[in-house]
Protein backbone atom coordinates (compact mmCIF):
# COMPACT_ATOMS: atom_id res chain seq x y z
CA UNK A 1 0.00 0.00 0.00
CA UNK A 2 1.42 3.73 -0.72
CA UNK A 3 0.23 6.11 1.99
CA UNK A 4 0.07 9.91 -0.02
CA UNK A 5 2.84 11.93 0.85
CA UNK A 6 2.25 15.88 1.02
CA UNK A 7 5.22 18.11 -0.35
CA UNK A 8 4.99 21.68 0.24
CA UNK A 9 6.64 24.37 -1.57
CA UNK A 10 7.99 26.13 -4.21
CA UNK A 11 7.92 24.83 -8.09
CA UNK A 12 9.79 27.30 -10.30
CA UNK A 13 11.03 27.66 -13.65
CA UNK A 14 14.87 26.90 -13.67
CA UNK A 15 16.70 28.92 -16.67
CA UNK A 16 20.43 27.11 -17.26
CA UNK A 17 22.80 28.78 -19.49
CA UNK A 18 24.17 26.65 -21.81
CA UNK A 19 27.09 28.95 -22.67
CA UNK A 20 29.71 27.11 -20.98
CA UNK A 21 32.03 28.81 -18.25
CA UNK A 22 30.20 32.43 -19.24
CA UNK A 23 28.82 34.79 -16.85
CA UNK A 24 25.01 35.87 -16.74
CA UNK A 25 26.14 39.34 -18.65
CA UNK A 26 27.81 36.94 -20.99
CA UNK A 27 25.35 34.41 -21.71
CA UNK A 28 23.26 34.30 -24.90
CA UNK A 29 21.78 30.61 -24.60
CA UNK A 30 19.43 29.42 -21.81
CA UNK A 31 17.88 25.84 -21.29
CA UNK A 32 14.23 25.65 -19.45
CA UNK A 33 13.55 23.34 -16.51
CA UNK A 34 11.28 22.70 -14.31
CA UNK A 35 12.77 23.43 -10.43
CA UNK A 36 12.12 23.74 -6.56
CA UNK A 37 12.98 21.12 -4.04
CA UNK A 38 9.83 20.05 -3.09
CA UNK A 39 8.70 19.62 -6.06
CA UNK A 40 11.99 17.32 -7.43
CA UNK A 41 10.76 15.17 -4.25
CA UNK A 42 7.08 14.55 -5.55
CA UNK A 43 8.62 13.56 -8.65
CA UNK A 44 11.32 10.87 -7.39
CA UNK A 45 8.36 9.77 -5.21
CA UNK A 46 6.12 9.45 -7.82
CA UNK A 47 8.55 8.18 -10.39
CA UNK A 48 9.41 4.81 -7.75
CA UNK A 49 5.21 4.37 -8.12
CA UNK A 50 4.06 6.27 -4.82
CA UNK A 51 1.71 8.64 -4.46
CA UNK A 52 2.52 12.03 -4.08
CA UNK A 53 0.78 15.42 -4.06
CA UNK A 54 2.27 19.25 -4.31
CA UNK A 55 1.17 22.13 -2.73
CA UNK A 56 2.47 25.51 -3.72
CA UNK A 57 1.86 27.86 -6.13
CA UNK A 58 2.77 29.27 -9.59
CA UNK A 59 1.87 32.09 -11.58
CA UNK A 60 -1.21 32.02 -14.03
CA UNK A 61 0.88 32.12 -17.06
CA UNK A 62 2.46 29.82 -19.76
CA UNK A 63 5.24 28.67 -16.89
CA UNK A 64 2.86 27.90 -14.54
CA UNK A 65 1.33 25.79 -17.54
CA UNK A 66 4.26 23.78 -18.03
CA UNK A 67 5.40 23.15 -14.45
CA UNK A 68 2.16 21.74 -13.48
CA UNK A 69 2.14 19.84 -17.13
CA UNK A 70 5.36 18.73 -15.72
CA UNK A 71 4.24 17.24 -12.51
CA UNK A 72 1.40 15.40 -14.12
CA UNK A 73 3.47 13.79 -16.79
CA UNK A 74 4.53 12.08 -13.66
CA UNK A 75 1.65 11.41 -11.64
CA UNK A 76 2.21 13.95 -8.80
CA UNK A 77 -1.09 15.06 -7.92
CA UNK A 78 -1.72 18.66 -8.07
CA UNK A 79 -5.08 19.23 -6.42
CA UNK A 80 -2.87 21.86 -4.22
CA UNK A 81 -0.94 23.52 -7.27
CA UNK A 82 -2.83 27.45 -6.90
CA UNK A 83 -2.66 29.84 -9.97
CA UNK A 84 -2.03 33.39 -8.82
CA UNK A 85 -3.06 36.39 -11.13
CA UNK A 86 -1.60 38.73 -9.59
CA UNK A 87 2.13 37.13 -9.57
CA UNK A 88 4.30 35.68 -11.97
CA UNK A 89 5.71 32.29 -11.66
CA UNK A 90 8.88 32.36 -9.71
CA UNK A 91 11.99 32.24 -12.13
CA UNK A 92 16.08 31.66 -11.51
CA UNK A 93 18.80 32.05 -13.72
CA UNK A 94 21.91 30.39 -13.23
CA UNK A 95 25.49 30.07 -15.18
CA UNK A 96 28.82 28.30 -14.25
CA UNK A 97 31.91 30.68 -14.57
CA UNK A 98 35.14 29.79 -15.41
CA UNK A 99 36.19 30.47 -12.03
CA UNK A 100 33.89 27.54 -10.85
CA UNK A 101 31.11 29.31 -8.90
CA UNK A 102 27.95 29.63 -9.47
CA UNK A 103 26.35 33.05 -11.34
CA UNK A 104 22.67 33.19 -10.07
CA UNK A 105 19.61 35.84 -10.13
CA UNK A 106 16.54 35.03 -8.52
CA UNK A 107 13.01 37.00 -9.78
CA UNK A 108 10.75 35.16 -7.28
CA UNK A 109 7.11 35.58 -7.51
CA UNK A 110 4.34 33.71 -7.18
CA UNK A 111 5.61 31.31 -4.83
CA UNK A 112 6.15 33.32 -2.10
CA UNK A 113 2.51 34.30 -1.71
CA UNK A 114 0.83 30.90 -0.41
CA UNK A 115 -1.54 31.52 1.97
CA UNK A 116 -2.59 29.36 5.39
CA UNK A 117 -6.26 30.07 3.74
CA UNK A 118 -4.94 28.95 0.43
CA UNK A 119 -4.47 25.30 2.10
CA UNK A 120 -7.51 23.64 3.41
CA UNK A 121 -6.54 22.29 6.66
CA UNK A 122 -8.41 19.31 6.93
CA UNK A 123 -6.11 17.75 4.36
CA UNK A 124 -3.84 16.57 7.36
CA UNK A 125 -7.07 14.34 8.32
CA UNK A 126 -5.99 12.09 5.30
CA UNK A 127 -2.39 12.63 4.52
CA UNK A 128 -0.31 11.41 7.53
CA UNK A 129 3.35 12.09 5.85
CA UNK A 130 3.95 16.03 4.99
CA UNK A 131 7.67 16.64 3.91
CA UNK A 132 8.98 20.56 4.37
CA UNK A 133 11.66 20.68 2.08
CA UNK A 134 11.09 24.23 0.50
CA UNK A 135 14.35 26.17 -0.20
CA UNK A 136 12.52 29.39 -0.38
CA UNK A 137 10.07 29.15 2.56
CA UNK A 138 11.88 30.54 4.66
CA UNK A 139 12.53 33.58 3.53
CA UNK A 140 10.51 36.73 3.92
CA UNK A 141 7.01 36.51 2.54
CA UNK A 142 3.46 35.00 3.14
CA UNK A 143 4.92 31.27 2.31
CA UNK A 144 6.89 31.76 5.42
CA UNK A 145 4.31 32.04 7.94
CA UNK A 146 2.23 29.47 5.80
CA UNK A 147 5.00 27.13 6.23
CA UNK A 148 5.41 27.46 10.27
CA UNK A 149 1.56 26.81 10.88
CA UNK A 150 0.55 24.02 8.41
CA UNK A 151 3.93 22.40 10.21
CA UNK A 152 1.66 23.16 13.29
CA UNK A 153 -1.28 22.12 11.86
CA UNK A 154 0.52 18.63 10.58
CA UNK A 155 2.11 17.81 13.93
CA UNK A 156 -1.28 18.59 15.88
CA UNK A 157 -2.64 16.07 13.38
CA UNK A 158 0.08 13.38 13.97
CA UNK A 159 2.03 13.72 10.85
CA UNK A 160 5.09 12.61 10.30
CA UNK A 161 7.16 15.20 9.51
CA UNK A 162 10.17 15.27 7.06
CA UNK A 163 12.33 18.36 6.96
CA UNK A 164 15.46 18.98 4.75
CA UNK A 165 16.26 22.76 5.10
CA UNK A 166 17.67 23.06 1.92
CA UNK A 167 20.15 26.08 2.28
CA UNK A 168 21.14 27.96 -0.44
CA UNK A 169 24.03 30.55 0.24
CA UNK A 170 22.88 32.63 -2.97
CA UNK A 171 19.16 33.22 -0.98
CA UNK A 172 20.62 33.90 2.12
CA UNK A 173 23.40 36.00 1.67
CA UNK A 174 24.21 38.40 4.66
CA UNK A 175 21.17 36.67 6.40
CA UNK A 176 22.50 33.38 7.16
CA UNK A 177 21.86 33.76 11.07
CA UNK A 178 18.02 34.31 10.23
CA UNK A 179 18.05 31.07 8.45
CA UNK A 180 19.58 29.19 10.86
CA UNK A 181 17.16 30.43 13.87
CA UNK A 182 14.27 29.66 11.39
CA UNK A 183 15.27 26.26 10.54
CA UNK A 184 16.14 25.55 13.73
CA UNK A 185 12.29 26.42 15.17
CA UNK A 186 11.10 24.13 12.28
CA UNK A 187 13.93 20.92 12.98
CA UNK A 188 12.42 20.51 17.21
CA UNK A 189 9.33 19.68 15.21
CA UNK A 190 10.75 17.29 12.46
CA UNK A 191 10.73 13.21 12.87
CA UNK A 192 12.84 12.97 9.54
CA UNK A 193 15.99 15.32 9.41
CA UNK A 194 17.75 15.43 5.91
CA UNK A 195 20.94 17.85 5.74
CA UNK A 196 23.94 17.98 3.78
CA UNK A 197 27.20 18.20 5.96
CA UNK A 198 27.60 21.90 4.66
CA UNK A 199 24.14 22.66 6.58
CA UNK A 200 24.93 20.97 9.97
CA UNK A 201 27.99 22.62 10.38
CA UNK A 202 26.05 25.88 9.12
CA UNK A 203 23.41 24.94 11.93
CA UNK A 204 25.10 24.03 14.73
CA UNK A 205 28.48 26.03 14.21
CA UNK A 206 30.19 22.46 15.13
CA UNK A 207 32.68 20.35 12.66
CA UNK A 208 32.38 16.86 14.67
CA UNK A 209 29.51 15.07 12.97
CA UNK A 210 28.78 13.33 15.91
CA UNK A 211 28.65 16.14 18.00
CA UNK A 212 26.72 18.10 15.58
CA UNK A 213 24.02 15.73 15.24
CA UNK A 214 23.75 15.27 18.79
CA UNK A 215 22.92 18.34 19.33
CA UNK A 216 20.13 18.58 16.83
CA UNK A 217 18.74 15.68 18.24
CA UNK A 218 18.65 17.54 21.87
CA UNK A 219 16.51 20.03 19.54
CA UNK A 220 13.95 17.61 18.74
CA UNK A 221 15.11 15.85 15.18
CA UNK A 222 14.17 12.03 15.91
CA UNK A 223 15.87 10.44 12.89
CA UNK A 224 18.53 12.39 11.26
CA UNK A 225 20.67 11.45 7.62
CA UNK A 226 23.61 13.48 6.82
CA UNK A 227 24.27 13.65 3.31
CA UNK A 228 28.47 12.72 2.45
CA UNK A 229 28.37 12.90 -1.33
CA UNK A 230 30.49 10.10 -2.71
CA UNK A 231 31.33 9.03 0.73
CA UNK A 232 27.56 8.03 1.96
CA UNK A 233 25.19 9.21 4.50
CA UNK A 234 25.42 9.21 8.22
CA UNK A 235 22.48 8.04 9.48
CA UNK A 236 21.44 8.96 13.46
CA UNK A 237 18.22 7.41 15.08
CA UNK A 238 17.48 5.39 17.72
CA UNK A 239 20.18 5.85 19.91
CA UNK A 240 22.83 4.28 17.17
CA UNK A 241 24.78 5.88 14.18
CA UNK A 242 26.76 4.76 11.67
CA UNK A 243 27.77 5.89 7.88
CA UNK A 244 25.67 4.06 4.77
CA UNK A 245 27.96 3.84 2.03
CA UNK A 246 27.26 5.35 -1.21
CA UNK A 247 27.73 3.42 -4.55
CA UNK A 248 30.54 4.06 -6.92
CA UNK A 249 29.78 5.81 -10.05
CA UNK A 250 31.15 8.21 -12.73
CA UNK A 251 29.19 11.78 -11.57
CA UNK A 252 27.97 14.01 -14.43
CA UNK A 253 25.73 16.38 -12.01
CA UNK A 254 25.08 16.29 -8.81
CA UNK A 255 21.81 18.50 -9.18
CA UNK A 256 18.76 17.17 -7.67
CA UNK A 257 21.24 14.58 -5.91
CA UNK A 258 19.40 15.18 -2.47
CA UNK A 259 16.21 15.56 -3.27
CA UNK A 260 16.78 11.90 -4.97
CA UNK A 261 17.83 10.68 -1.84
CA UNK A 262 14.79 12.53 0.04
CA UNK A 263 12.10 11.10 -2.59
CA UNK A 264 13.39 7.65 -2.24
CA UNK A 265 13.30 8.02 1.42
CA UNK A 266 9.52 9.00 1.70
CA UNK A 267 8.56 6.69 -0.90
CA UNK A 268 10.08 3.53 1.52
CA UNK A 269 8.06 4.93 4.41
CA UNK A 270 4.44 6.05 2.70
CA UNK A 271 4.79 2.26 2.17
CA UNK A 272 4.40 2.16 6.01
CA UNK A 273 1.99 2.33 8.41
CA UNK A 274 4.03 3.25 11.31
CA UNK A 275 7.39 4.89 10.26
CA UNK A 276 8.08 5.37 14.11
CA UNK A 277 7.85 0.98 14.58
CA UNK A 278 11.20 0.80 12.74
CA UNK A 279 14.26 -0.59 14.36
CA UNK A 280 17.88 1.12 13.10
CA UNK A 281 17.96 -2.12 10.91
CA UNK A 282 15.16 -1.08 9.06
CA UNK A 283 17.12 2.50 8.83
CA UNK A 284 20.15 1.43 7.21
CA UNK A 285 18.05 -0.61 4.35
CA UNK A 286 16.04 2.22 3.57
CA UNK A 287 19.04 4.88 3.40
CA UNK A 288 20.74 1.97 1.52
CA UNK A 289 18.03 2.16 -1.36
CA UNK A 290 18.26 5.65 -1.01
CA UNK A 291 21.90 6.22 -1.63
CA UNK A 292 21.39 4.40 -5.15
CA UNK A 293 18.60 6.92 -6.02
CA UNK A 294 20.44 9.86 -5.18
CA UNK A 295 23.68 8.56 -6.95
CA UNK A 296 21.49 7.15 -10.16
CA UNK A 297 20.85 11.12 -10.43
CA UNK A 298 24.32 12.15 -10.57
CA UNK A 299 25.23 10.10 -13.58
CA UNK A 300 22.71 12.26 -15.42
CA UNK A 301 22.20 15.87 -16.30
CA UNK A 302 19.19 17.64 -15.31
CA UNK A 303 17.06 16.90 -11.81
CA UNK A 304 13.84 15.56 -12.63
CA UNK A 305 15.00 14.42 -15.98
CA UNK A 306 17.70 12.22 -14.29
CA UNK A 307 15.18 10.57 -11.40
CA UNK A 308 15.64 6.97 -11.32
CA UNK A 309 12.31 4.41 -11.41
CA UNK A 310 11.82 1.64 -9.28
CA UNK A 311 13.38 -0.85 -11.69
CA UNK A 312 16.86 0.75 -12.27
CA UNK A 313 17.17 0.95 -8.24
CA UNK A 314 16.56 -2.81 -8.03
CA UNK A 315 18.64 -3.42 -10.36
CA UNK A 316 21.60 -2.43 -8.93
Amino acid sequence: MNHPILCIGELLIDFFSIDRKASLLDSDTFTKRAGGAPANVCAAIAKLGGEAHFCGKVGNDAFGDFLQNTLEQLNVHTTLLLKDNSHPTTLAFVSLQEDGQRDFIFNRGADANLSVEDVPLHIFNTVKLVHFGSATALLPGPLQQTYRTLLDAAKDNQCYISFDPNFRSDLWKGHEAEFVKLARDLIAKCDFLKVSDEELFLLTNEKDIPKAVTELHNLGAKCIAITLGKDGTYLSCKGAATIIPSIPIQAVDTTGAGDAFVGATLYQLGKLDSPESLSYQDWQDIVQFSNKAAAKVCEKVGAIEALPTLGEIQSI
